[in-house]
């Protein structure tokens, strides 16, 4: 097992070294050493998983076309740049909404700029606000009803009398206040703008002398068309987070019918609805960004969850009897499990595919999941990943950067916090009221 181990372990590290759909080929050629040469008999690929998401990624990338994310982008922006002293503790309230309505945190690329500028207008170091509103992008992705992440879970729990209204009511609360408390601490994050050497020496060289407000970009479709795609796209949302809470709703010819065929007819159906309405042009949907980085989580999806069951599903048995104990008696030890894999693994979706079958396995209970749900969000650690980088980049004063010893970024300590705060409200919630 160890053998095998180290093998699904290296396929893992080089596919996120990679980068891309990278990860997701090299779990077929971890899968293909697991089956051909250690003998496992590879377990079924997770289809209804990577169709929800394909569908859902289908809708945001229309709205997207469309215009759609131009518009909420500009409504941020009147936001803060009419309260810019309180620029820390809106921004991450923005990026949160833009990932929780929309389901993947490559959203926020679009106000990053706009939140670096309004800090720097206002004399507010940009690294308070950037940081924790990266790490806010990146916790929505446990608390979007829409998300690869929540969906992956929710079709694992599925038989477990679990619906996507127990996951939503443990998961928004813990995550909005660890984001919360992270904008706290990020308040007082570094020494005041005025006062940094890497700002004070860009400003006497000249470098910050032309800058200008960032604008964001303005669709030249007809003002109607952004708007129709967003409620229509926010309408699928509410039917989907509708139809998950009421099993009564779901209920079709005598039978009750699953998760995955409601949210891939109501977000394709979403997706259509989106480019007859507003005339867009289906290619250029997915040209987008969102479709392509949502594309990248299936094909991640697709190779590492799959080689994940097979390892886990080959070696339940030796699994079991090593760690079942102590997991059990202390099942918040699984919670730093998840957080290292996210590490490894870069997306909380390809993170909860790969282990949380294990949680199950390991006899934990399925609220207890829910609770450390986000502790799949640690791929702020290592300060690579793109919103990372594209935050460190949008600063033009210096303040958000990577340290001299790599780990002690500008994203370290909002990122830890909040992961921390969620999980341990998320554990606080489930004793309370399950």
């Amino acid at each position: 097992m160890l053998l095998q181990f180290l093998f699904v372990m290296a396929a893992i590290i080089v596919g996120a070294r990679l980068g891309g759909i990278g990860l997701g080929v090299m779990g077929g050629i971890g899968l293909g050493i697991l089956t051909f040469i250690f003998g496992l008999q590879p377990t079924s690929p997770p289809i209804d998983v990577m169709l929800m998401i394909v569908a859902v990624i289908a809708a945001a990338g229309c709205m997207q076309a469309a215009g759609g994310l131009d518009l909420m982008v500009r409504q941020a922006e009147k936001l803060l740049r009419r309260h810019p002293s309180r620029v820390t503790l809106l921004s991450p309230l923005v990026t949160y909404t833009f990932t929780f309505l929309a389901g993947t945190g490559h959203v926020a690329y679009s106000v990053l700029p706009v939140i670096a500028e309004v800090a720097r207008e206002t004399k507010i170091r940009p690294e308070r606000p950037l940081s924790i509103a990266v790490i806010a992008s990146q916790q929505a992705i446990t608390a979007s009803p829409i998300s690869a992440a929540t969906v992956a879970l929710l079709s694992m729990l599925a038989g477990y009398e679990i619906s996507l209204l127990h996951i939503l009511m443990i998961s928004i609360p813990a995550t909005l206040c660890g984001v919360l408390v992270g904008a706290l601490f990020a308040m007082r994050m570094g020494k005041d703008l005025e006062l940094d050497p890497e700002y004070r020496r860009r400003l006497a060289e000249g470098e910050l002398q032309t800058d200008t407000a960032t604008e964001t970009s303005r669709t030249h479709l007809h003002p109607w068309k952004p708007l129709a795609s967003v409620i229509i796209f926010l309408t699928a949302t509410l039917f989907i987070v509708l139809f998950g809470s009421f099993d009564s709703w779901r209920m079709i010819g005598g039978e009750q019918l699953g998760m995955a065929p409601i949210i891939e007819i109501l977000m394709l159906s979403a997706a259509a609805l989106i480019l007859l309405v507003t005339r867009t042009g289906g290619i250029k949907a997915a040209q987008g960004s969102v479709f392509g980085a949502g594309m990248q989580a299936v094909v991640a999806i697709f190779g590492i969850a799959w080689m994940g069951d097979t390892f886990i599903n080959g070696n339940i048995d030796a699994l079991r009897a090593s760690i079942e104990g102590v997991v059990t008696s202390m099942p918040w030890l699984f919670g730093i499990a998840l957080f290292t894999m996210s590490i490894l693994l870069y997306s909380q979706a390809a993170t909860v595919r790969a282990l949380m079958p294990l949680g199950l396995a390991l006899g934990i209970q399925p609220m207890m999941l829910i609770a450390l749900f986000p502790a799949v969000n640690g791929y702020f650690f290592i300060p690579n990943y793109p919103t990372v980088v594209a935050a460190i980049n949008f600063d033009r004063t210096g303040t958000t950067r990577i340290g001299k010893y790599v780990l002690n970024h500008s994203f370290m300590m909002p990122g830890l916090i909040a992961t921390f705060v969620a999980v341990a409200l998320g554990i606080v919630l489930v004793n309370v009221f399950f």
